[in-house]
């Protein structure tokens, strides 16, 4: 990793905190990365800090009072208690942090563009038409800027103004040691899972997490009124895997040390060219099968493998047992007779989803995303929150909602008869 003196050589790569990926996307958004909106970010140190920090607390402020303090020239958040009350709590520079901001407004003060991800979209034209329930200004992120770089997240981030606001409608409060507190609309819940991000992981428990950063259980609904409980032995520190959902889209952290561990596009694209080497055949037309290169990860090629989800016996396409009475959507296994969908098989070319660095022998259902069997069997158990108050688990490359008992399964590939 980065060492402790590298703040005096500038010349040297900068230190990176991390990187947040959206889940839903197989390494770029449909139409390609542009400017903030991608479907990665890397949290780098700047060159200056811009962290923030809490200082002044102005408690009984008309809100003519209130408007005159948040139009300083610093940071602030500005809770409405009545039309006649408004707490204001002024924040002063902090030279020892970076901040980041995230959210759907494209605005300066917005680091990471984040838009709603509908599942399988090819396109970004798909994700239009929906009315998105991302706040235009999410949350942020600090980080540390001396070692070990520790990430915390906060609900809210600062408009253009500066400002957070919190309108009567949003659900606040007075701490224990009096200062102020409060939710955002829809939320920002994190979920940390255990034996951070590897092989052994197991999920965590979902949160919610304050503007001020306080850790809570989760309200009944999405946008409740009322808070749940706080979970004071939590913190809004961010850990290698943690999940962050901004009700439309969820963001995967990875530390800069945890991708260091992590398969790279390279490892992948031998991976790739390994399992096309082993030259897996077709058993009904004996043609060999390859996977397409990760450029063209979207445009089903003659030579690709098909898999039969109930299975795991992988042929080309063709269309043996495709009766009509089945509607094109179930068909017959030429290997086992099984019935059941019959669907083309991607490889997952983003690497910050693999929790090892095995081969890809293993697919999730019902979209056929290819990666190593800890990865499938992983992300299988982790249940996302989906619309205002269910959850379940998704595939990570292209979010569809997974099918069958465990979510995936094991492809079976017939090898050359020479």
């Amino acid at each position: 990793m980065f060492s402790p003196d590298q703040e005096n050589h500038p010349s040297k790569a900068p230190v990176k905190y991390g990187e947040l990926i959206v889940l839903g996307y197989n390494g770029s958004l449909p139409n390609g990365d542009r400017g903030r909106r991608k479907s990665r970010f890397a949290l780098f140190k700047r060159p200056k800090a811009n962290g923030v920090k809490p200082s002044t607390v102005h408690i009984a402020c008309t809100p003519q009072a209130a408007k005159a303090i948040s139009n300083k020239d610093q940071h602030s958040i500005s809770y409405t208690l009545s039309r006649a009350q408004t707490v204001v709590v002024e924040y002063t520079h902090d030279s020892n942090t970076d901040m980041f901001q995230i959210g759907r407004s494209t605005e300066s003060p917005i680091d990471f563009v984040v838009t709603d991800t509908v599942p399988g979209s090819q396109s970004n034209s798909d994700t239009q038409s929906v009315q998105s329930t991302i706040s235009r200004f999410a949350c942020r992120i600090i980080c540390e800027r001396s070692p070990p770089f520790t990430a915390r997240i906060y609900a809210a981030g600062f408009d253009s103004s500066k400002n957070i606001f919190l309108g009567e409608k949003a659900a606040k409060w007075k701490t224990s040691d009096g200062q102020m507190d409060g939710l955002t609309t829809n939320g920002v819940l994190v979920m940390h899972p255990r034996n951070g991000f590897t092989e052994d992981s197991k999920p965590g428990i979902w949160r919610e997490i304050s503007v001020c950063g306080n850790v809570f259980s989760l309200r009944e609904t999405r946008s409740a009124q009322q808070r749940g409980k706080m979970v004071e032995i939590e913190t809004n520190q961010l850990q290698d895997g943690s999940l962050i959902d901004l009700c439309g889209a969820t963001l995967l952290w990875r530390t800069a040390e945890g991708l260091s561990h992590t398969p790279t596009v390279k490892h992948l694209e031998a991976l790739r060219q390994e399992i096309n080497a082993a030259r897996p055949q077709c058993p009904v037309g004996f043609n060999t099968l390859a996977f397409p290169s990760m450029k063209r990860k979207d445009v089903v090629d003659e030579k690709q493998p098909w898999v039969y989800l109930n299975c795991g016996h992988v042929h080309g396409y063709h269309n043996w047992g495709n009766k009509e009475e089945r509607d094109g959507k179930d068909r017959e296994c030429p290997m086992c007779r099984s019935v059941g969908p019959y669907v083309p098989l991607w490889l997952g070319c983003e690497a910050g989803f693999y929790v090892d660095a095995g081969p890809p022998t293993h697919a999730f259902s019902p979209c056929g995303h290819v990666c190593s069997e800890k990865t499938t069997a992983y992300w299988s158990q982790i249940l996302l929150p989906h619309g205002t108050h269910t959850f379940h688990a998704a595939c990570p490359f292209c979010a569809h909602q997974l099918a069958g008992e465990q979510g995936y399964i094991r492809l079976i590939f017939q090898g050359p008869l020479d």
